[in-house]
């Protein structure tokens, strides 16, 4: 059977996000990658939390480098007694689950999973690192099983012929989207927004635009007013952090602009990921403010006079008015009417 990462690029093949195997976990270093193809190797789990805090990989990479950070916390106590391995585990859930605290409810939901199966299988006298190792991978095929739906619903949003502008790195509906494109015939050119400071857009989104051949150009963050009127963006569109209840959409700072840009030149703006019920309303969110001194260079770069300061919010808020449609597995939704998304009776760790 086909894997969900089949005929995508490089960087989203299953085991270039984040692959535990023999003790350690590899994962791709995304803060180097397209330039330099390295891997960032942990050796525990605290090491895992550190490279997801300091955005070794990011967009949905930490989901699955959380599952395999618990996979290797699991061998860090391989062979110690039953309530001992679990009190480790509830402690390195927690270290991971907190590495970056815009994404927590998140990220909790999946190291909660993790600690079920590893309790399961120390009962049952299984290996825990595998257990939790097969489990990560059966969800990261579930994950872009779900999100190629999600793909399938904003294809449809697609002219047959058009150009499409993206925000920041939208993982693995990146991918799909452009999947489903080719597969359709649809003739779509990609323009990506840099998105300072660590340019997700002009290398990673750029990069998985380019390695799945299509048109792709890649712009300053200062540029999308003037190109979406000059070269005609026919659709803006960006994946979430959070999508909260009451319809304001969390993600990479820089989407807030670009949305009312879009609302002034009459294009459309369509979210894609699945609603979060830890986020009623947009108070719940905590929106992470990093260090400023990345805002003072370029790739390493100093660009500022010393003395001057940075400010560094990773992401912006966009309310619901300038929001034309979330788009998840299960249709298109107005962003004042999520609550309908979920069916009744059902638990937020199917909604993941």
């Amino acid at each position: 059977m086909d894997r969900g990462d089949k005929d995508l690029a490089f960087m989203l093949r299953y085991e270039n996000v984040a692959w535990y195997e023999e003790g350690i976990v590899r994962i791709l270093d995304r803060r180097v990658y397209p330039r330099t193809v390295r891997y960032e190797i942990c050796r525990d789990h605290t090491e895992v939390a550190k490279a997801i805090k300091d955005m070794v990989t990011q967009s949905a990479g930490p989901y699955t480098a959380a599952g395999m950070g618990m996979a290797l916390a699991a061998k860090e106590v391989e062979g110690k007694n039953e309530d001992f391995q679990i009190e480790y585990l509830r402690k390195a859930a927690n270290t991971l689950s907190t590495a970056r605290p815009t994404t927590t409810k998140r990220m909790r939901i999946i190291v909660d999973d993790c600690l079920e199966i590893a309790k399961n299988a120390i009962r049952n006298g299984e290996k825990v690192d595998i257990a939790i190792f097969e489990h990560t991978i059966v969800k990261t095929e579930m994950r872009y099983n779900r999100i190629d739906k999600v793909a399938m619903n904003l294809v449809d949003l697609f002219p047959d012929k058009g150009t499409i502008m993206t925000q920041c790195f939208g993982e693995t509906i990146v991918g799909l989207m452009l999947r489903e494109a080719r597969k359709r015939n649809k003739d779509i050119k990609v323009i990506c927004p840099e998105t300072r400071p660590y340019f997700q857009g002009a290398r990673l989104t750029a990069s998985v635009s380019q390695d799945m051949g299509f048109d792709t150009t890649v712009i300053t963050d200062n540029m999308p007013a003037y190109v979406m009127e000059k070269l005609n963006v026919d659709l803006f569109t960006s994946a979430a952090d959070a999508i909260c209840l009451d319809g304001y959409v969390v993600n990479k700072i820089g989407t807030y602009q670009i949305a009312i840009v879009a609302k002034h030149f009459g294009i459309p703006y369509f979210v894609t990921g699945i609603p979060d019920m830890g986020h009623e309303t947009i108070d719940t969110v905590n929106i992470e403010e990093r260090d400023p001194n990345f805002v003072l260079q370029a790739m390493g770069v100093k660009t500022a006079m010393e003395g001057v300061k940075g400010y560094y919010p990773s992401f912006d808020a966009t309310p619901p008015y300038l929001v034309s449609g979330v788009v998840t597995d299960r249709g298109i939704f107005s962003p004042y009417d999520l609550h309908k998304y979920f069916k009744k009776g059902e638990k937020a760790e199917l909604v993941l």
